[in-house]
């Protein structure tokens, strides 16, 4: 049976075993418990990931203590502090574990060098610039173009079983509704 991070990297970004060989070099296997953070809001990290199984979400929490959910992370997926890799500053989100997780980790500065020696790796790298781009910036499109309970249809066709899976004030805070509207979104869909 074919490994599924490979497929999907190989369907997705068209590597070759070669490549994904590399980058199994590179990376290293890490498991999280449900409520277990990758990135702390407010700290810095050299390492981005690869979700390969569980739900993950990158939140921040204002002065107030009230939690904006940025995204909900499901495998398969990138998930890190980019900005804060890119730009060697603290953390503006956190990003934790919702549901147990297995991920791959990669130390970003390694990658970096493997990218400036070899040429499938750095085109790799660009294809997954793209493509986060274009799902943030899909992200971007849908919170100002669909109303609350379009976005929640969207994400439960994402993860079907998300209500099961997380807590209710999880999902509100990322569809930017309070929990008594996302339970009334609820309770008015057939």
């Amino acid at each position: 049976m074919e490994d599924p991070n490979y497929h999907f990297l190989k369907s997705r970004f068209h590597i070759s075993e070669d490549t994904y060989s590399i980058l199994r070099r590179l990376s290293q296997r890490r498991k999280l418990k449900a409520g277990e953070t990758l990135v702390n809001q407010g700290s810095q990290n050299r390492k981005v990931a690869f979700l390969a199984s569980g739900l993950m979400r990158a939140f921040s929490t204002l002065e107030t203590g009230k939690e904006i959910t940025k995204n909900i992370f499901s495998p398969i997926s990138f998930v890190g502090a980019f900005s804060s890799i890119v730009k060697k500053e603290p953390s503006k989100f956190c990003y934790e574990a919702l549901t147990d997780t297995v991920l791959y980790e990669i130390d970003f500065e390694e990658f970096k060098a493997v990218t400036q020696q070899n040429i499938q790796i750095s085109n790799l790298y660009n294809r997954i610039l793209e493509y986060i781009f274009i799902l943030y910036e899909q992200k971007l499109i849908e919170d100002i173009t669909l109303n609350a309970t379009e976005r929640y249809l969207n994400l439960k066709s994402k993860i079907p079983d998300i209500d099961s899976l997380i807590p209710q004030y999880q999902i509100a805070s990322f569809l930017n509704v309070s929990p008594v509207q996302l339970s009334r979104i609820r309770k008015a869909l057939p």
